[in-house]
């Protein structure tokens, strides 16, 4: 009997270990699927198009056509695994080819198309064509509250070829290191041309970039950041200076103060100065002058779509700019843009 008894207690012990490890193990399988993230496939963008008042308009890019006009279809194709992806971001219409004008054949209607790589967590590789780290504003409406551009974003770069390692020293701190082609060199190097190096630092959401070298000699360093003054305002700021070997010289200093009144509604507005040397972007014979921009922008949004009418007030230190009654020196538009993102 104390045998039986023995034997039972021993079987008995003997199940519930095998009970206690299947749910253990079984634990362990959940845990397993539920941070075992499966590669996704995605595809995103943005259709916009707009009514522009005038058929005067400043030298900086996008939303520069008289009456009614398109800005461009953006589609972009993406794919995540856990350690690796690409992204294809195609461009059409008018904005697009402004965006990538530098590009021929089927390239002219490519964005950026690049692959990347997460050595770790907080490490990653990317290879290909991305567009630029510098400046407060992008090529994509969807991202830029105000739907014209300033005149530090137009002749900025737009895009780079070549690679980078973005580091994430924490949560709050971050660099990037980039070997890049010449400034908007997108399909390929030259050969003999000389390379560009990039660089930015980012903390606490504020950014120092760096873009130097290249066939013209460049330097340029550039700041782009933002603070939040309370939940409903905010206030951007982007200011940078630019010179080659070609004695091109620009620099300029931006305010973003925008205002959401509701969910659906916002209000926001850009002040530029700008000056130049040598550039000819606004307009004077010489190359030289001062330009102050003020763009008021309100955006209403519904679903998908989103509604920018705006109020762009140009004026230089010259009449370098054209008109109907001839040379002046300021321009006022307004426009009213359509954007629709998917």
């Amino acid at each position: 009997m104390k045998l039986f008894k023995s034997t039972l207690l021993s079987l008995s012990l003997f199940a519930s270990t095998l009970v206690f490890a299947q749910e253990d193990t079984t634990t362990e399988e959940v845990a397993i699927e539920e941070t075992t993230e499966e590669p996704t496939f995605s595809i995103s963008g943005s259709v916009d198009t707009y009514y522009r008042s005038s058929e005067y308009a400043p030298g900086t890019s996008f939303g520069n056509l008289p009456g009614f006009a398109l800005g461009m279809a953006n589609v972009v194709l993406s794919y995540e695994g856990e350690k690796s992806g690409f992204v294809a971001d195609l461009v059409f219409g008018p904005r697009g080819a402004d965006a990538v004008f530098n590009s021929t054949g089927s390239s002219n209607i490519v964005n950026q198309l690049y692959a990347y790589y997460n050595v770790s967590d907080s490490f990653t590789l990317t290879l290909g064509n991305f567009n630029t780290f510098l400046g407060y504003e992008v090529i994509s409406p969807v991202a830029n509250f105000n739907y014209t551009t300033s005149y530090m974003f137009s002749y900025g770069p737009f895009s780079h070829t070549g690679i980078k390692a973005d580091i994430a020293v924490s949560d709050d701190v971050s660099i990037m290191l980039g070997v890049l082609n010449s400034t908007d060199m997108t399909e390929f190097q030259p050969l003999g041309d000389d390379y560009m190096f990039g660089a930015q630092v980012g903390l606490f959401g504020q950014y120092i970039n760096y873009l130097g070298g290249g066939t013209a000699g460049v330097s340029q360093i550039d700041f782009t950041g933002g603070i939040n003054i309370t939940d409903s305002f905010y206030l951007g700021l982007n200011a940078t200076s630019y010179s080659d070997d070609n004695d091109v010289e620009f620099s300029g200093v931006a305010l973003y103060p925008q205002y959401s009144f509701s969910d659906s509604f916002a209000l926001g507005a850009r002040y530029e100065a700008f000056s130049e040397d040598g550039l000819g972007a606004i307009g004077s014979v010489s190359g030289e002058g001062d330009n102050t921009s003020f763009t008021i922008t309100g955006s209403y949004t519904s679903g998908n779509m989103i509604i920018k009418p705006e109020l762009r007030l140009d004026t230089a230190s010259g009449q370098f700019y054209s008109n109907a009654d001839g040379a002046t020196d300021s321009l006022s538009t307004f426009i009213v843009a359509a954007i629709y993102s998917f």
